[in-house]
C-alpha cells in the first residue's frame, strides 16, 4: 500500500557553536566546485577551456534553481512528510512529499535549513561530474537540460533514500541491518550518482574525433594546462573537508567532535590516494603522471565522504590507497578496453571511488550486518540510478542531441559556441587540425 508517513525523527538541534562551525564547513563547499571545474578545463583541450568554466558556472546554476523549485520537497527531511510502501507492516519511505519552492522551511539556522543549504551545494558538486566527461563535445544548451534532470529528480530521490529517512536509511529499523545504508558525506548520494551520470553521458555522447583509430587503439589526447589540475586539488581538499564536515554534523546526527575525525580521515586518504597513484604509475610507465596523480588524490577524497566519520586514521589511509590504485586502473580500463572516452576521468574518480568508499565503510566501520547495508545501496546505484540516469539523457538526447555538430569539435567549443576563446592572444592549436 502506497500512503504519505512520517519519517525518521528529526535530527536535533545544534548549539551555537555548532551552528556556526556547519555554517563554516559548508561555506567551503563551493571551493570544491571550484576545484572540479578547474580540473575539467585544465584536462580538456585548451580551444575549449573557457567552454568548460562557463559550463560549470552555468550547470551548478541550473542545479540550484531545480533543487529549489522541486528537489528539496522530493529529497526531505527525517521527520518530515513522505510517501512510503507498507510491506507486511513495516513503512518503507521512497520519495518526499514536501512544498515546493522551499516553503515552509524555516530559513534560519536550524538543522533542516542547514543541511538544505549543505544539499544545495552539494546538488551542485553533483552536477558538474558528468561534465568532465562530456569535455571538448558536450554543448551548453543540453548539458544545463541534463542537468535539471539530475538536480530536479534523480539526484533527490537517491538521497531521500539516504539523507531524507528514505528506504535505504530504514534497513536498519526494518531489517536489521545495520544502523541502515551510511554515507557521511555523500559518495553515494553524490559523487556515485553524478559519476553514474557521467558514465550515461560519455555513452551517449561517444569518443572525441580522433580519439581511437580505426582497430579500437586510444590516442592521448592530454589535457592543456597540468599547472591548473595540480592547483585545483589543493581547492577541492578544501571543499571536501567541508563536505565531509557538515555532513558529519548534518546528515548522521554527529557532534562538533567528529568533526575533527572526518577532516583527519579525509585529508589521510586523499594523501594516501595521490600516493599510490604515484607509485603505480612510476612503476608502470617509469615516471609519476600528474593528471593520474591529480586523479588518485581527488579519488582518496571521493572515497573518504562515505566513512570518514566511521573509521580509524589507519583504516581510511587504507581506503585511499585503495582508491588511488582503482582510479589509475580504471581510467586506463574505461579508456582502452571499453572505449569510454572519459577526458577528466570523471566516471573513475566519482563513480568507482565512491561505491569502494560505500563498501569501505561496510568493511571497516565494525557495525554489525553494515556491509550487506552498504551492498544494497551499492546495488541500487548499480541497477536502478544508472539505468533510470541513461534513460532520462537518452530521451533528452532524442528531442535535443547533446554532441556538438561536427565541424564545431575541431574549431573548439570557445569559438563554436562561445565566439572567442580563452587564450585569445595565442596559437592553441594546429590550423591543419582535421579529425579522423
Amino acid at each position: 500500500m502506497l500512503k504519505a508517513v512520517m519519517t525518521l525523527t528529526p535530527a536535533p538541534e545544534l548549539s551555537d557553536i555548532a551552528q556556526a562551525l556547519c555554517a563554516a564547513l559548508i561555506l567551503m563547499v563551493p571551493l570544491g566546485a571550484a576545484g572540479m571545474a578547474l580540473i575539467y578545463a585544465g584536462l580538456g583541450r585548451s580551444r575549449s577551456a573557457a567552454h568548460a568554466m562557463l559550463g560549470a558556472v552555468l550547470v551548478v546554476s541550473v542545479a540550484a534553481l531545480a533543487y529549489f523549485v522541486c528537489g528539496h520537497a522530493w529529497q526531505g527531511f527525517p521527520g518530515r512528510p513522505a510517501h512510503a510502501f507498507t510491506v507486511a507492516g513495516k513503512p518503507w519511505s521512497w520519495i518526499g512529499a514536501g512544498p515546493f519552492f522551499l516553503r515552509g522551511l524555516a530559513l534560519d539556522a536550524s538543522p533542516e535549513t542547514l543541511a538544505a543549504w549543505l544539499r544545495m551545494f552539494g546538488v551542485g558538486v553533483a552536477a558538474l561530474i558528468p561534465l568532465g566527461a562530456g569535455s571538448d563535445r558536450w554543448r551548453l544548451g543540453p548539458s544545463c537540460a541534463s542537468t535539471a534532470l539530475l538536480a530536479g529528480w534523480t539526484y533527490p530521490l537517491f538521497a531521500h533514500w539516504v539523507w531524507g529517512g528514505g528506504w535505504l536509511a530504514q534497513l536498519g529499523a526494518n531489517l536489521g541491518l545495520g544502523h541502515g545504508f551510511l554515507d557521511a558525506g555523500g559518495a553515494g548520494a553524490i559523487q556515485a550518482v553524478g559519476g553514474l551520470t557521467a558514465l550515461s553521458i560519455a555513452w551517449l555522447l561517444g569518443p572525441r574525433h580522433g580519439k581511437y583509430a580505426s582497430d579500437g587503439t586510444p590516442a592521448a589526447i592530454p589535457g592543456h594546462n597540468a599547472v591548473l589540475v595540480l592547483l585545483a586539488c589543493f581547492l577541492c581538499w578544501l571543499g571536501w573537508l567541508g563536505l565531509n564536515g557538515a555532513g558529519s554534523l548534518l546528515l548522521i546526527g554527529g557532534s562538533t567532535g567528529t568533526v575533527a575525525l572526518a577532516a583527519v580521515n579525509t585529508t589521510l586518504s586523499a594523501a594516501a590516494a595521490a600516493l599510490a597513484a604515484a607509485a603505480i604509475t612510476r612503476l608502470r610507465f617509469g615516471r609519476p603522471d600528474a593528471s593520474l596523480c591529480a586523479n588518485g588524490w581527488t579519488g582518496g577524497l571521493v572515497a573518504s565522504s562515505a566513512a570518514c566519520a566511521f573509521v580509524h586514521p589507519a583504516a581510511a589511509a587504507f581506503i585511499g590507497a585503495v582508491a588511488g590504485v582503482l582510479v589509475a586502473f580504471s581510467v586506463e580500463w574505461l579508456d582502452a578496453r571499453f572505449r569510454v572516452d572519459d577526458p577528466a576521468g570523471s566516471i573513475s574518480v566519482h563513480a568507482v571511488g565512491g561505491i569502494w568508499g560505500l563498501l569501505a565503510l561496510g568493511m571497516f566501520a565494525g557495525i554489525p550486518n553494515q556491509f550487506l547495508a552498504q551492498s544494497i545501496g551499492v546495488l541500487t546505484l548499480v541497477a536502478i540510478v544508472l539505468p533510470m540516469t541513461y534513460g532520462l539523457n537518452w530521451l533528452l538526447n532524442r528531442v535535443y542531441p547533446q554532441r556538438v555538430a561536427a565541424e564545431g569539435e575541431p574549431h573548439g567549443l570557445d569559438l563554436y559556441e562561445l565566439g572567442s576563446g580563452a587564450y585569445p592572444e595565442f596559437v592553441i592549436h594546429r590550423e591543419d587540425f582535421r579529425p579522423r
